[in-house]
């Protein structure tokens, strides 16, 4: 599965086991994205709490976040991420295969709604670029509805992301979606 040893689903016990309980409610079983941070109870820990804040985040939908991290992927060329956000977008968000294969060829052709590309637009250039932005990018993002705090969120979800395809990328976790 991953080129370091990792703790299976049926094998977790304490701490791992709690993680693992709670990940299987949401997903069903335990994907292999979260099965690769089981040697270090305290990231899985960390990684599965990242996970349920975005999960259940006011402001950011789930067909944004799971964009944000699909394009950041791309960009990072960690193909894990890639496929399972885009199938998340399929089957959890309704897109078609069509919708996410355009929108992995421009940003702008994702089926989201305006206001969301503007945040995704910031996202994706915050973490591509890796430089600061201005206030005046932040005002456009706050007139229209978005939060200080949503546009720290969502920078930091991209950023965030940077570092799971640098792990996933690292230990090659093998595709199980």
């Amino acid at each position: 599965m991953s080129l370091i040893a990792t703790v299976a689903p049926d094998r977790a016990n304490g701490r791992v086991a709690a993680v693992y309980s709670s990940i299987n409610k949401v997903f069903g079983r335990v994907p292999n994205a979260m099965q690769v941070y089981s040697s270090s109870p305290d990231l899985l820990e960390q990684q599965w709490g990242g996970m349920t804040y975005y999960l259940n985040h006011p402001a950011l939908s789930f067909p944004l976040l799971a964009t944000i991290r699909m394009l950041v992927s791309q960009e990072n060329q960690c193909n894990y991420c890639i496929g399972m956000n885009g199938s998340l977008l399929i089957n959890m968000a309704g897109w078609s295969v069509d919708q996410v294969t355009a929108t992995k060829q421009h940003a702008d052709a994702a089926p989201l709604a305006e206001k969301e590309k503007a945040m995704l637009q910031l996202v994706l250039k915050t973490v591509n670029e890796r430089k600061p932005i201005s206030k005046a990018e932040i005002d456009k993002l706050v007139k229209l509805g978005w939060s200080e705090a949503d546009v720290l969120d969502a920078v930091a979800h991209g950023a965030r992301n940077v570092m799971v395809d640098i792990v996933f990328n690292t230990f090659q976790i093998e595709h199980d979606f």
